[in-house]
């Protein structure tokens, strides 16, 4: 998640809102009322909605007028009002599903109607390029703190996939708590646990 979120008011300007979205490389921008409370979200889509007028160059009778009302100045009159949100406490999981089933490319975070951040699908796409060296480090402590100590214990990572072999002596009834623990590590997409050869 990005803590640290450009956002809009509602009586920003629309031309105020594509410069930011150009300039950034923004697809969306949420906008808060004075209370940093989210009430909307504006997009790409929004802001060239009725703004890019066509060329008379390239039309069979140029003296048309189509007599359209101006697009609207504010970002108030042209953002969705109902985003689609995710609460601050939610699982990455569950995150995941809500972007890529909506095919929205971001979604902000909330706490109490507030914002507190902003995930992207390029963000959840960051924690499936973790190096699996730094999985299976992190998988090490997890287990030191969980059994007490290392010895015996053998953890590899390849691809994002964790095989852990524990020592025989260390109870079978174990493994799906060492593979709820393992999962924890953003990164991890799949667990293996048996025990030692």
């Amino acid at each position: 998640m990005t803590g640290e979120v450009v956002t809009v008011a509602p009586d920003t300007s629309v031309k105020a809102a594509a410069g930011i979205l150009a300039d950034r490389g923004f697809a969306a921008l949420p906008v808060l009322d004075d209370e940093r409370r989210l009430v909307g979200i504006v997009s790409e889509a929004d802001v060239l909605r009725g703004r890019v007028p066509a060329d008379p160059r390239l039309r069979l009778r140029r003296d048309v007028d189509t007599g359209a009302a101006p697009p609207p100045e504010s970002v108030g009159l042209v953002m969705t009002t109902e985003v689609r949100t995710a609460e601050a406490a939610a699982d990455v999981a569950d995150v995941a599903r809500l972007l890529v089933e909506e095919r929205l490319r971001s979604v902000p975070v909330v706490e109490r109607g507030r914002l507190v951040g902003i995930v992207s699908r390029r963000d959840l796409l960051r924690t499936l390029t973790r190096p699996d060296d730094d999985l299976r480090a992190d998988l090490l402590r997890l287990i030191a703190g969980y059994a007490g100590r290392l010895g015996g214990w053998d953890v590899a990572v390849r691809d994002g996939v964790a095989t852990i072999q524990r020592p025989r002596s260390t109870p079978g009834s174990d493994d799906g708590a060492l593979r709820t623990l393992a999962r924890t590590v953003p990164g991890v997409v799949e667990v293996q646990v048996s025990p030692t050869c």
